[in-house]
């Protein structure tokens, strides 16, 4: 039998040839711990949110009032997952003193990505933590996969490849391989 490739489990899924921070639009989506059902049912190929369901829709929605460079395209809360996409729209402003200063942007040193203050994955980790706080008011045992999927939306055509996907998703629920 074949090892798995260590450094293919443990190595990140980010594409090295990118740095999240820049302007560009993002498909995300973000799984709950074992896949688990918080988020509501199916029914009628409509999407019926529990209570928790409805916290990660609010908190989904709230994204640019805590990131203000961030716009959202469509979004949808799944049984076990949330697909959206993420806009960053940085001012050239933003940009030239995020990299002029950075000293003044949060650091972790043992992030070896660097500052995480100001892109995808800042923004996908507040997000996640809203809906924590939230959720286990509810469900104490409610709980995230620890990573993310994301995929760079890189052209107009993938942008409405994405976006279709993303609405017509709760119709196909039951061919959805996150399904379980």
């Amino acid at each position: 039998m074949k090892k798995p490739n260590k450094k293919h489990i443990n190595g990140s899924a980010r594409a090295n040839f990118w740095d999240y921070d820049w302007n560009g639009s993002y498909f995300v989506t973000i799984f709950t711990k074992n896949r688990g059902h918080f988020f509501g049912e199916i029914e009628n190929s409509q999407m019926q949110l529990s209570a928790i369901g409805q916290a990660a829709s609010n908190y989904w929605l709230q994204i640019p009032d805590h990131s203000l460079f961030v716009e959202l395209g469509v979004h949808v809360i799944m049984p076990n997952h949330i697909h959206g996409i993420i806009k960053i729209n940085k001012s050239r402003e933003e940009i030239i003193s995020e990299k002029k200063y950075p000293s003044l942007l949060p650091t972790n040193s043992r992030n070896i990505f660097g500052p995480q203050s100001r892109n995808l994955a800042s923004i996908v980790r507040g997000f996640k933590v809203g809906v924590t706080k939230e959720a286990k008011r509810i469900l104490p045992y409610f709980g995230w996969q620890k990573l993310y999927h994301d995929h760079i939306i890189r052209d107009e055509r993938a942008y409405h490849n994405i976006h279709n996907y993303i609405i017509n998703n709760p119709q196909k629920w039951n061919d959805d391989c996150f399904r379980q």
